[in-house]
């Protein structure tokens, strides 16, 4: 087949997006030839849990990472970074004191 232009970040051979299946079997290679001691679904959890931290819309995170509700966005990868404790806790006594 030839090349279709899709404008993905990893495409399959040919262009197109790949197969959850393909894609679930071509990790393991890749991550022992690269020494990654990551699941593919730590890869995910990454790309989310930075999006939040980078302080993306959570409807956008939500609509990214396909999940059908933000409340399951919120509660499987939203927790608060030490550094965004202090911050707040920072907040809290700028206000108060």
């Amino acid at each position: 087949m030839a090349w279709q232009e899709n404008g993905l970040v990893f495409p399959s051979r040919i262009g197109t997006p790949y197969e959850p299946d393909n894609l679930r079997r071509s990790w393991d290679p890749v991550r022992k030839r690269l020494g990654l001691d990551l699941r593919f679904r730590d890869l995910r959890h990454t790309c989310i849990t930075l999006l939040l931290d980078l302080g993306v819309p959570v409807h956008i995170v939500q609509q990214i990472a396909g999940h059908s509700d933000h409340g399951v966005t919120m509660q499987v990868y939203a927790y608060a970074s030490l550094d965004e404790q202090r911050k707040a806790l920072g907040r809290l006594e700028d206000r108060l004191g």
